[in-house]
């Protein structure tokens, strides 16, 4: 059982690793000349030899013995809500938040930086402020592994504010009436407890949107793009609608 339980916690590592550095089922399956099914048999395990994980590790700048200690390491529980003074931090700069929350959406620095033509020593810099802040841990090969629960909901008014200041704008600046706008509305009528339950469906919603893309990182082929999405509920100030309906207009 404690081998088992040693290997299963090598493969965790081994296929986080893997995934921050972009080698997909189907990258890995190219990369080695086989099938698409035997490199996800290699990531689940199965047939999967000391000298191919040694080489599956080299994919990622590690070794066999990084792999180890890694899996060594004690898991802790991680944090379900940033302190006052976190939140501060991060809506102190704008590129900080940024890079927080995509490490937390599982991309790594490497993908930011060429993403964003971000500088070596501005990433380094960056990443060690995350650390300090005790936000992420960095790992051999220039990996990171957050914290945070990447299901985190900001409740503090640092990250609010941080919002309502920069992406509100961006939402705001959207043609809803254009013909490719993507977006839903719905207007009902709900007691409070159905608040409540609609207001869980859009943390699912935030979930599954977190799902899908780890499954597209995984298997498109595709250019991707980023994309922010909004979901919100309110009550509406109904006033207008009244007014409009005593005037028959």
């Amino acid at each position: 059982m404690r081998s088992n339980t040693t290997s299963a916690a090598l493969l965790a590592v081994l296929r986080r690793a893997l995934r921050q550095e972009g080698w997909t089922a189907r990258r890995l399956a190219a990369h080695f000349a086989i099938g698409e099914a035997t490199a996800k048999r290699w990531l689940a395990g199965r047939g999967l030899t000391l000298d191919r994980l040694e080489q599956l590790a080299a994919l990622c700048a590690l070794s066999l013995a990084d792999l180890a200690r890694e899996a060594e390491q004690p898991a802790s529980d991680l944090a379900q809500e940033l302190t006052l003074a976190q939140e501060l931090a991060l809506s102190s700069d704008i590129f900080l938040s940024f890079l927080f929350m995509t490490i937390l959406g599982g991309n790594s620095p490497a993908e930011i930086a060429a993403d964003f033509a971000v500088p070596g020593p501005v990433m380094a810099l960056s990443l060690a402020r995350l650390e300090r802040l005790a936000l992420i841990d960095r790992l051999p090969g220039g990996r990171v592994r957050p914290l945070v629960d990447r299901t985190i909901v900001w409740r503090k008014a640092p990250m609010r504010a941080l919002f309502n200041e920069r992406m509100k704008r961006q939402f705001l600046a959207m043609d809803f009436a254009a013909e490719d706008a993507v977006f839903v509305s719905e207007v009902v009528k709900l007691s409070p407890r159905g608040a409540a339950e609609l207001a869980e469906m859009l943390e699912q919603l935030r979930r599954d949107v977190q799902a899908l893309a780890e499954r597209d990182r995984e298997t498109s082929r595709l250019p991707r793009k980023w994309y922010g999405m909004l979901g919100a509920l309110r009550e509406l100030d109904m006033e207008e609608l009244r007014g409009a309906a005593r005037e028959g207009t």
